[in-house]
């Protein structure tokens, strides 16, 4: 068995334990083809660009393709 605390935290004390813990939201980064705003390392969502490069090749979807897939 874990050994127990002997007395209670105060509440200041656990607030500031958790006022530690902070959740850090990622940071966007601009593509450098289309100037989205994208997660960095990663293939842009938007054009397929990684590193210059087009890695994912973006389908153009029109209105009738669109309509066939219904």
């Amino acid at each position: 068995m874990a050994p127990q605390p002997k007395r209670k935290h105060s509440l200041r004390r656990g607030r500031i334990r958790t006022q530690a813990i902070k959740a850090t939201l990622n940071q966007l980064t601009p593509c450098p083809s289309c100037k989205k705003p994208t997660f960095p390392h990663r293939v842009c969502p938007h054009c397929g660009f990684y590193g210059g490069k087009s890695i994912v090749v973006k389908k153009d979807r029109t209105k009738h393709e669109h309509e066939d897939t219904k």
